[in-house]
């Protein structure tokens, strides 16, 4: 199929082969699959580039995928790992690997099991990636600053499009939604799409932040004091562990790290467990999880240590000197804890512990790393087309799936879109077919 745009008797009017809405990861895979079997494909975003957010989410270090073992793979998508497992089985964490090679982008695991380009940076992959979709055999067309507004593929109208000229009108064979889910909306991720694929009849769940921090209630139940925000905001709980229940009642805990906020919790070690307290939360309108300030340490150990006498100490040097707590967790116990308890050694012994933390909301959705929610999968068949809107194909983080940080996010959304723009591709086979 050639690359074809025709301009209509009015000039906002193009007919394309296949629009593909977002430029994110699962948009550009899915314009990379279509574009190797010759179809022509116009990719349509609202941002002035392409691929914001992925860019923000290697600020830090691109985080691609995670070499563990597929089973386990699979299993971090919960619920949902049946779903999108069967998009990994074409498109999963060695394709990754070996697509980014293909464009010139070594990587290794770390020791942690994730997987990162050499480099650890996101902007050369893209470039790379975008310069192979542009000068591909059936290039791939860009137009920027082109926000979807309005219509749903109607005869009439087209899917229409507020650009820097002016209102345009796109008539597409097929369609890719690509538009992402609700967080980082200053990126494109606004969920503006939700209310539009409602009125087709399409089945979302709401969009909630996932990967997300929280509000603590706090001692006082007005969350952190102005002393502890102020002075502690930033700084980091190292070597703890986390124990915490989820909606079924089922105990976890992992140890790692986090961030104290000025009104609460965010980090790696929160973010682990963030799907199960937010469920709960959701579902009790509070939630807690349970603070080991010395997980290397037996609580007979603690016991021993805080029952010491401690003479003329203070209990912040008696509690530095004996156990080496310090610093915002020696700050943390006297926030969250009464006097009578931090004057009882068993008590106090038992919080440094297993000191509870009790949450009040998550953080705002658009704060949120990821968000869950979106499509309801059920709407979609195998190639991830709408089953009420034939040659609508929806793919990335705006259907109803979510991931742990970890790759695991960036690898899905990259499969689904390689799922749609396969499915894109046997869609238009059989339409031709059809009329040949």
């Amino acid at each position: 199929m050639t690359l074809s745009i025709s301009q209509n008797s009015h000039p906002d009017t193009w007919s394309v082969d296949v629009a593909i809405i977002g430029a994110g990861p699962a948009g550009l895979m899915a314009a990379e699959v279509l574009s190797a079997q010759g179809v022509s494909v116009h990719v349509l975003d609202a941002m002035p580039s392409v691929g914001r957010k992925f860019l923000l989410a290697g600020k830090g270090g691109l985080n691609l995928t995670h070499a563990e073992p597929t089973p386990v793979f699979v299993g971090r998508f919960g619920d949902k790992a049946y779903e999108v497992g069967s998009w990994l089985q074409h498109f999963g964490a060695d394709q990754v690997r070996a697509w980014a090679e293909g464009l010139g982008v070594e990587t290794f695991v770390g020791t942690s099991g994730r997987v990162f380009p050499n480099e650890m940076k996101a902007a050369p992959l893209l470039r790379a990636w975008l310069h192979r979709l542009r000068h591909a055999q059936t290039p791939v067309q860009f137009h920027m600053r082109h926000r979807w507004v309005d219509g749903f593929g109607a005869a009439a109208q087209g899917w229409l499009f507020d650009s820097p000229q002016g209102r345009v009108s796109v008539r597409a064979q097929a369609v890719v939604l690509a538009l992402g889910g609700g967080s980082w909306a200053r990126l494109g991720s606004d969920g503006a799409w939700v209310p539009r694929l409602q009125a087709q009849g399409v089945g979302v769940s709401p969009l909630l932040p996932s990967n997300c921090g929280f509000d603590v209630v706090g001692r006082t139940g007005q969350g952190w004091t102005a002393f502890f925000a102020e002075k502690f905001a930033g700084h980091a709980f190292k070597t703890v562990a986390m124990q915490w229940g989820d909606a079924a009642g089922q105990p976890h805990q992992r140890q790692g790290e986090f961030v104290a906020t000025a009104t609460g919790v965010e980090g790696s070690l929160v973010y682990s467990a963030s799907k199960d307290l937010r469920d709960v939360l959701m579902r009790d309108g509070v939630a807690s999880f349970q603070l080991d300030l010395l997980p290397d340490r037996s609580l007979d150990f603690v016991r021993a240590a805080v029952a010491h006498p401690k003479g003329s100490r203070s209990l912040s040097s008696h509690l530095k000197s004996r156990l080496g707590l310090a610093g915002i967790k020696t700050a943390l116990l006297y926030e969250l804890l009464d006097v009578p308890t931090l004057n009882n050694p068993e008590a106090l012994a038992q919080a440094i512990k297993a000191l509870p933390v009790q949450l009040r909301q998550t953080r705002p959705l658009d704060e949120a790393i990821s968000s869950a929610g979106g499509v309801v999968l059920d709407e979609l068949d195998s190639d991830l087309m709408l089953k009420a809107c034939p040659g609508v194909f929806c793919a990335g983080e705006m259907l109803d799936w979510e991931a742990p940080t970890g790759g695991y996010l960036l690898t899905a959304s990259m499969a689904s879109g390689a799922r749609a723009g396969a499915g894109v591709a046997a869609w238009l086979r059989d339409r031709r077919q059809s009329k040949e």
